[in-house]
């Protein structure tokens, strides 16, 4: 019920090594730091020539940084060399923010003018990080994920096809293949100081950790202006509705809605 193979499909992710030896799906956010230590291989210091500030296009093709050279069909993201497709290279807009050089960024992404990029971070292939994406470091994002404007994301994961595009918070949490509605809002902090501790059908549960945002597994949808109170668990296939809170554990194929919300309040 609370394993990480309850929430997500693992099978052939490369990230599953996130959870090795996890006895609950929480426990992937202790082993955040120790797997970008083990798997992540640099590869942006010949973008960032000594500054942090990218000004002009550029790409990674192969592992290696291309400041020139090449052409960038800004409507189908392709880059061309000597009449020539360059597969699986990434582009990074002139504007782009590269705080340090302790980033990997794989094959076949877009990253916009605007994005605010901190290591250690792993990017893996074929995401689009839009224009005022900020990323604080002690992020893993898989393959084939969006994380849009002004979405913030930090010691966090989306393990792929996982998608934020607009305005959301992304603090402590494990995301799967999951859709965030505009404005959702995971938070990762009590206000009254004091670890995270889960109480579940009767059983109480000590995560260990000051800081848990959410774990939101394959499936789940948020609609705009949602929020997840410190803690909580969203198993596959849940919705939570716009303007809903959602707060501790959700099983499968849960519908979560205000109303719900507010009569759980009035029962306590």
């Amino acid at each position: 019920m609370l394993k990480p193979d309850d929430f997500f499909d693992l099978e052939g992710n490369p990230i599953r090594e996130l959870f090795k030896n996890a006895e609950y799906v929480w426990d992937g956010l202790k082993n955040i730091k120790e797997y970008i230590k083990n798997n992540l291989i640099p590869n942006v210091s010949g973008l960032r020539e000594g500054t942090s500030f990218l000004g002009r296009d550029m790409v990674i093709y192969n592992g290696q940084a291309l400041k020139s050279g090449f052409a960038i069909d800004t409507i189908k993201n392709l880059v061309t060399k000597d009449g020539e497709v360059l597969e699986g290279a990434s582009i990074i807009y002139a504007g782009v923010v590269l705080m340090d050089d302790e980033i990997y960024i794989g094959k076949g992404n877009v990253i916009e003018a605007g994005a605010l990029i901190k290591g250690p971070t792993i990017i893996g292939d074929n995401n689009e990080i839009r224009q005022g994406a900020y990323i604080r470091g002690n992020v893993i994002i898989g393959d084939n994920c969006v994380i849009g404007h002004t979405t913030e994301m930090k010691t966090a994961v989306m393990l792929g096809g996982s998608k934020a595009g607009h305005f959301a918070y992304i603090g402590d949490s494990i995301l799967g293949k999951v859709n965030l509605g505009a404005g959702t809002r995971l938070a990762n902090l009590k206000i009254i100081e004091s670890q995270i501790v889960l109480n579940i059908e009767g059983k109480r549960y000590e995560t260990g950790l000051r800081k848990f945002g959410a774990i939101m597994a394959d499936g789940v949808e948020t609609g705009c202006n949602s929020v997840t109170t410190p803690g909580s668990l969203l198993g596959r296939n849940t919705l939570l509705y716009p303007n809903a809170t959602g707060r501790g554990f959700y099983p499968a194929n849960t519908v979560i809605k205000v109303k719900q919300v507010q009569e759980m309040a009035e029962r306590k």
